[in-house]
């Protein structure tokens, strides 16, 4: 299985803060939240390990969030260490897909959106920073 700071490298290669395209760790943490939803949903089994929580502003990978915290909410920098032969070709087009799909969204659009999705709204009625279900996320 993929660590999913492997993933969070590979969707940052899309990060061009010089340009305002750039990805902040509030939507790094979307990101991974759809293409582990996305890989459940078409593959049946997760993308990476990491458990995702319900915060305030939506799913999160813990472990990704405390990488980044750093850049508060600034544009994190382009990694210069992402080989893509660390990721199997199908799943860098899924990926590129959730990129293609939810990168065009401004990290508090994301956040909203997910505040509308199951996987997040069954973990916070339980409790905030309860882990979000891989059934329901899939």
């Amino acid at each position: 299985m993929i660590a999913a700071s492997t993933i969070a490298r590979y969707f940052l290669t899309f990060s061009v803060p010089e340009q305002e395209s750039g990805i902040t760790n509030l939507k790094l943490q979307k990101l991974l939240y759809y293409a582990q939803g996305l890989h459940l949903g078409t593959q049946k089994q997760p993308l990476f390990e990491d458990t995702m929580e319900a915060w305030r502003h939506g799913p999160v990978v813990p472990s990704v969030y405390q990488d980044y915290k750093h850049h508060g909410s600034g544009f994190i920098p382009r990694p210069d260490d992402v080989l893509e032969t660390e990721l199997p070709g199908h799943v860098r087009d899924l990926l590129n897909s959730v990129y293609a799909v939810y990168g065009q969204y401004e990290a508090w659009k994301l956040a909203e959106m997910t505040h509308n999705e199951a996987p997040w709204r069954e973990a916070v009625n339980r409790a905030f920073n309860a882990p979000l279900s891989l059934a329901v996320m899939e």
